[in-house]
C-alpha cells in the first residue's frame, strides 16, 4: 500500500513537510488545519480543513482514508490536538509522531519569568509593569482580562476574541519581524514587560533580543507535557528519517 501521511498542521514546519512528502513519487499527503486563521497559504498536497471530532472522530478517519503515518505537527501549546493524536495513533496502532522545534533557551542578559499558565502570567504582571505587550495569541487574552490597570499592546494576524483586557490597542500584523522591527515597537508603545509563550524556532524570536537589549523583563510560559510514551522529534528531517522517506 502505498504511504498516506496526516500531518496535523498549522506551524511552518508542517508546511515545510507537506511540501517535501508532496515531492516523494507514491506518497500521499494531507495536510489537516484547525481552520482558525482565514488565509493560512498555498500548502502542497491535500488540504483539509476543521476538526475530526475528538480522538474517536480522528481515529475513524486514519482508518477510512488508510492513513500509514500520523505527524503531529501542531504549535507546541495544542494540548487538546496533541492528545488526541496520541490516543488516535494508539487506538488504531498507525505510527506517530510530533514534530516540535526546540524551545527557546534564555541567554545572557535576559530577564526571564518562567511560568506554567497564562494565569500564572497574568498574576505576575502586576509586579513587573503596567505597559505590557501581549503575544500570547488572540483567542487566549481570557486570561488577562480582569487586569483593568494595565495597559496591552496585542499583536495578531487578525482580530482578537473577546473577552479582553479593557484597555487593549491590537496591532494587525503579519511577521516575521526583525529585531529593529520590535525593538522600535517597544520603544514606540513604551513597553514596560513582554509575555510570550515558549513557541520556540527563528520567526518570532526576535521580541526575544529586543526586550533582552531593552533590559525588559519577559513572562514566558513553559510549554505543556506531551502525552506518555509520544515520540518526539526536532525538525522535518527527524520526520523523514523516523518514515524512512528520506530519498525521493
Amino acid at each position: 500500500m502505498s504511504p498516506h501521511v496526516l500531518i496535523l498542521g498549522g506551524t511552518t514546519e508542517a508546511r515545510e513537510l507537506a511540501a517535501v512528502l508532496a515531492g516523494r513519487p507514491g506518497v500521499r499527503v494531507t495536510t489537516s488545519l484547525a481552520g482558525r486563521v482565514a488565509r493560512p497559504g498555498a500548502i502542497a498536497g491535500e488540504v483539509r480543513v476543521g476538526g475530526f471530532g475528538g480522538a474517536e472522530g480522528l481515529a475513524a478517519w486514519l482508518r477510512e482514508e488508510h492513513v500509514t503515518a500520523l505527524v503531529d505537527a501542531t504549535h507546541p501549546f495544542a494540548r487538546a490536538i496533541t492528545a488526541n493524536a496520541a490516543r488516535a495513533a494508539t487506538t488504531t496502532g498507525v505510527p506517530s509522531l510530533v514534530l516540535r522545534r526546540p524551545g527557546w533557551r534564555p541567554g545572557p542578559g535576559d530577564r526571564w519569568h518562567l511560568v506554567d499558565s497564562l494565569d500564572e502570567a497574568a498574576r505576575s504582571l502586576p509586579g513587573l509593569g503596567r505597559r505590557v505587550f501581549l503575544t500570547t495569541g488572540r483567542m487566549e487574552l481570557a486570561a488577562f482580562a480582569h487586569l483593568t490597570g494595565l495597559h496591552f499592546v496585542v499583536r495578531s494576524v487578525e482580530p482578537p476574541e473577546a473577552p479582553m483586557p479593557p484597555h487593549t490597542e491590537v496591532l494587525l500584523a503579519r511577521g516575521p519581524f526583525t529585531v529593529e522591527d520590535e525593538s522600535t515597537l517597544l520603544r514606540d508603545h513604551r513597553i514596560d514587560v513582554l509575555v510570550t509563550k515558549d513557541s520556540g524556532g527563528a520567526a518570532t524570536a526576535a521580541k526575544l533580543t529586543a526586550a533582552r537589549e531593552l533590559a525588559l523583563p519577559v513572562v514566558v510560559v513553559r510549554r505543556p507535557p506531551l502525552p506518555a510514551a509520544v515520540t518526539e522529534v526536532p525538525d522535518v528531517a527527524g520526520v523523514l528519517r523516523r518514515l524512512n522517506l528520506n530519498s525521493p
